[in-house]
């Protein structure tokens, strides 16, 4: 029997963040809700950040309290700081997503702090969440590689492993934030981390910048990876990372693992369904593939 495979939605977080539009609050909060009915394993709902820095997600409080919440879903937000915790507990999210890059430069870009400042910040964090419920999952972003220092020591990602397990994280995700990741180093990486840390629950987290998602995704499995950030349409970007595009696409994701007999809760055509209505509600185009070209179960009519 193949393997279970969990798929994790971050459209209304990472996808809507850099949108040019306000997506407006109830919008929102109906596209969470009808994601919450897809099988979707988590949902990253939105990010208490400075509503300066990320004008789209000013709405956070209101979304994650207007939601209606599945049981068998994990709501999760990002924070970046103590404040942003306080904002997450009183909203009752399941879980929190802190972020620190891996290289230096791309921290300070991202959150103007070196990794240890940020670790410093993660260390309040934990203690004012502690006896709360709310579980910490522990990001690695540019854990593939940064835009401005290059490639990334492996060792390096270990150390910062390591320490967000010292703070109390219950999963730890390595993001390919500006799609620079390899199969053969995700494999390299996966199998390491997972050496070292036999039981730990990792997600990785991967953009198709550079065409190589899903192949990436395919050799994380081999390495024993099975949880998978992924954004409705393909939506999504860093606005930290020089031609950084988007998430890799949930529906495209799903149909892949679907079609080579994973086992998914997910259901691949009401995945299709609402990123056609997510078109809609952006009035532009989603870079997914499989909303164009159809299942590849679906008949075309023969043209004579």
């Amino acid at each position: 029997m193949m393997k279970r495979i969990y798929i994790q939605e971050v459209v209304t977080r990472d996808g809507l963040q850099i949108e040019d539009q306000f997506v407006p609050t109830g919008q929102k909060i109906d596209l969470i809700n009808r994601l919450s009915t897809t099988g979707v394993d988590k949902i990253e709902v939105t990010s208490f950040v400075s509503p300066k820095a990320v004008p789209n997600l000013k709405d956070a409080e209101e979304v994650m309290q207007g939601i209606e919440r599945n049981d068998s879903v994990t709501y999760t937000t990002l924070i970046p700081n103590v404040k942003g915790a306080e904002r997450a507990a009183g909203c009752k999210t399941d879980e929190v997503n802190l972020v620190a890059s891996v290289s230096e430069t791309h921290n300070q870009k991202n959150v103007r702090q070196t990794v240890g400042e940020s670790f410093s910040n993660f260390q309040d964090i934990a203690s004012f969440l502690a006896g709360t419920g709310i579980n910490i999952n522990g990001t690695l972003a540019t854990a593939f590689g940064c835009p401005f220092e290059g490639s990334i020591d492996e060792d390096k990602v270990m150390i910062l492993i390591d320490k967000y397990l010292e703070l109390g994280a219950a999963g730890i995700t390595l993001a390919d934030t500006t799609g620079m990741a390899t199969p053969k180093q995700v494999y390299q990486l996966c199998s390491k981390v997972l050496t070292q840390w036999p039981d730990l629950p990792v997600t990785l987290h991967f953009h198709n910048t550079r065409g190589m998602g899903l192949a990436n995704v395919l050799e994380a499995i081999r390495a024993g990876v099975i949880r998978f950030d992924s954004s409705l349409g393909g939506l999504g970007g860093c606005p930290f990372a020089p031609g950084a595009t988007g998430n890799i696409c949930t529906e495209d994701l799903v149909h892949m693992l679907v079609f080579m007999d994973y086992q998914l809760n997910t259901d691949l055509d009401q995945l299709i369904g609402l990123s056609k209505h997510l078109e809609m509600v952006l009035e532009h185009e989603v870079p997914g593939q499989i909303i164009k070209a159809g299942k590849i179960t679906d008949p075309h009519a023969s043209v004579k």
